[in-house]
Parts: C-alpha cells; sequence; structure tokens
C-alpha cells in the first residue's frame, strides 16, 4: 500500500461522515498535506477493490466512501443525508432464502429524514 493510499484510509477510518472525494481533498490540504483529486481518485478506487473501504453511490451525487466495518444506511429521499444503522446482519437470512452464497450486501433504506419531514410543504 502506498503512502497516499494508507493517508486516505486513515481519513475515512478516523471520519465520523460519509466522504466524497473531494472532502478527503479539502481535509487533507487543511492539514497540509499535498495531494492531488486525480491520486485520491485512484487510491479510493485501489482501496474499494482492496475491500478496505466502502463506496456509496446515491443518484446524482458524488460516490461517498465510509468505514468497512458491517453497517447500513438510511438515506433521506429528499436531502441525500446519510445516517449509519446498525441492522442485525442478514447475510445468513438472504442465504436461506435466496438459495445463494452471498460476499457481501449493502443496504440502502431510503426514508423521509425528521428535518425533510417537518419541512415538508
Amino acid at each position: 500500500m502506498t503512502k497516499s493510499s494508507e493517508i486516505i484510509l486513515n481519513t475515512i477510518n478516523m471520519s465520523n461522515d460519509h466522504l466524497s472525494a473531494e472532502d478527503i481533498l479539502l481535509l487533507l490540504r487543511n492539514k497540509n498535506i499535498k495531494i492531488s483529486l486525480a491520486t485520491i481518485y485512484n487510491n479510493l478506487q485501489f482501496l474499494v477493490s482492496s475491500n478496505l473501504i466502502r463506496k456509496i453511490s446515491i443518484g446524482d451525487g458524488p460516490d461517498l466512501y465510509d468505514r468497512i466495518r458491517r453497517h447500513d444506511h438510511l438515506i433521506c429521499a429528499k436531502c441525500g443525508k446519510i445516517t449509519d444503522v446498525e441492522l442485525e446482519d442478514l447475510k445468513e437470512f438472504f442465504e436461506k432464502n435466496i438459495g445463494v452464497t452471498l460476499l457481501s450486501y449493502d443496504l440502502k433504506l431510503n426514508y423521509l429524514c425528521n428535518d425533510c419531514k417537518e419541512n415538508k410543504n
């Protein structure tokens, strides 16, 4: 793993947010770490393919990156806010009911967050 990959992986693992490549760039620049956006994208692709981070793709927005620990996501259908949610691991349930061996799954639950629900017009 390159030094850039380690820095990006640590940035994602230390964050409580779901970060875009641009978010990572800003965080690293705020720490006076010089890195290009292209380097970040290349390393994100490597980290995802190595199963060291998760990529979250939502609609037309930018891809977001997250820690690999087992969890699922609530996604507000109106504002796009993403919230981590801890649910029972459903791998065994899916395998039993579908009849296949799952390598992994990414559960995204669409909902309306409280802020959007209160501001619904």
